[in-house]
């Protein structure tokens, strides 16, 4: 794997070469990265995986054509061979009155703020499995744990490098941690499996092992002899575990490439009141240490944050330069760029303000209710915003929780899902999506 100075002038050279070829205008982008994972099962050693990866892409335009191709080998011929290709292809291919390079003018000059995402201390594998251990041990330590799908622990390191024909050059390393545990309960028929774990840039931000191994053993103990729910509309509430997919849902629908192909449910609605008035949503991808934190999107355009529902209101859509022209607007730095092919939208660290209200306060009026702590199923429409996924969680009974429930199905609509949301104050910032536990009324539920 590169540095970023060398990755900067990979990409560079890659550039000059596709010039020379016949390009108009062109980017280059290189990803590399490393990792070391361990896994251990029932006190032992399972798996040891050290990977290795790097690749750079190269995107060319010739006229209004554009094509996009990547290599593993950084080799001078093989760059050569690379934008010879990249130039033959785009002079074949159809033209796109949309596509082109971020406007000049507004590429990233000022210097990338310091974002820390990098941490020096890089665990061996031999802490590596200690830590997995650990977190195993912790969890097989809980009262009604019977066997265990094994704890994991892990270690990387990443280079992002990007460079354009019309004048930018940028370039960032992360790091990254992991650590998990899965564990099961009961025996037979009764088992129930559950889990923990954390990710971040630093290992200091971690959880403890033992943190994670005894919330998975706590978790898979508590779901034991789940009952079912009675079929019918009822109050659901989301966990923090599955909240943020609410959120994830929003960021898809306000994605500027979603809106010009006009395949979002919320296509024509930017100006509705979607959410509560004291709803606000925000992204920050400058915000230290997050795990979508970056310098400079996909396209080299500046980030920053923003707020992307306020007052319960939209406050636009997300926009790489593609979907910005087709819709007559301005990137809004969003692009997100892979090892290779044009680049897409993404937000980055993005969250849901805290309510007011503590979780047993939002579920206190409730005479029957759930909450959900696992979604199970992709049943989403994002034309529609209909809403329908498998769930397990645990009922609610005049304010309280009153024991574990599984295979049913929640249901409703996103548009009124939204409307009806309400956030309790138990918001925790670890997740490149935070939402703190949401109540929704209504929602329909199928069950026995």
């Amino acid at each position: 794997m590169l540095s970023v100075t060398a990755a900067q002038e990979r990409a560079s050279a890659l550039i000059d070469r596709a010039r020379k070829a016949g390009a108009d205008a062109a980017d280059a982008v290189y990803v590399g990265d490393g990792s070391t994972s361990i896994s251990v099962r029932l006190g032992k050693l399972e798996d040891v995986e050290r990977s290795e990866n790097e690749h750079i892409g190269l995107r060319v335009f010739v006229g209004k054509g554009s094509a996009s191709i990547g290599s593993s080998d950084l080799a001078d011929a093989a760059l050569d061979e690379l934008a010879a290709r990249a130039v033959a292809m785009a002079r074949a291919a159809p033209d796109d009155q949309y596509a082109g390079l971020a406007p000049e003018d507004r590429l990233a000059r000022a210097v990338p703020e310091n974002l820390d995402l990098v941490d020096d201390g890089e665990p061996d594998p031999v802490t590596l499995r200690a830590m997995a251990l650990a977190a195993e041990d912790a969890a097989r330590a809980v009262a009604g744990v019977t066997n265990s799908e094994g704890g994991g622990a892990s270690s990387g390191r990443g280079v992002f490098a990007l460079t354009t024909s019309h004048g930018f050059s940028g370039g960032y390393e992360t790091t990254s941690h992991g650590l998990s545990a899965s564990v099961i309960a009961g025996e037979g028929a009764d088992m129930q499996r559950d889990y923990a774990w954390r990710s971040a840039r630093h290992l200091s931000d971690l959880l403890s092992p033992e943190e994670i191994g005894t919330l998975a053993g706590e978790r898979a103990v508590t779901r034991l002899n789940p009952g079912k729910l009675g079929s019918g509309s009822m109050p659901v509430v989301f966990d923090p575990r599955v909240s943020g997919t609410l959120i994830g849902h929003l960021l898809g629908a306000i994605a500027g490439s979603s809106i010009a192909r006009r395949s979002s449910f919320l296509l024509g609605k930017e100006d509705e009141q979607l959410f509560d008035p004291v709803i606000s949503i925000h992204d920050d991808p400058l915000r230290p240490r997050a795990l979508r934190s970056r310098p400079f999107d996909g396209e080299g355009l500046p980030t920053a944050p923003r707020a992307l529902v306020e007052g319960g209101r939209l406050t636009g859509w997300l926009m790489d330069s593609a979907s910005a022209r087709q819709l007559g607007k301005e990137p809004t730095g969003h692009a997100s760029r892979g090892a290779s092919g044009a680049p897409g939208v993404s937000a980055s660290n993005v969250h849901m303000a805290a309510g007011t209200l503590s979780p047993a306060e939002l579920i206190a009026d409730i005479r029957e209710g759930v909450l959900v702590t696992e979604l199970i199923g992709q049943g989403v429409n994002p034309v529609t915003g209909d809403y329908s996924r498998g769930a397990s969680g645990y009922r609610i009974v005049n304010g309280e929780i009153a024991g574990p429930v599984a295979e049913f199905t929640v249901a409703g609509n996103l548009i009124a899902m939204f409307a009806s949301l309400v956030p309790a104050n138990d918001l925790e910032m670890y997740r490149a999506v935070n939402a703190p536990t949401l109540r929704i009324d209504g929602m329909m539920i199928a069950g026995d």
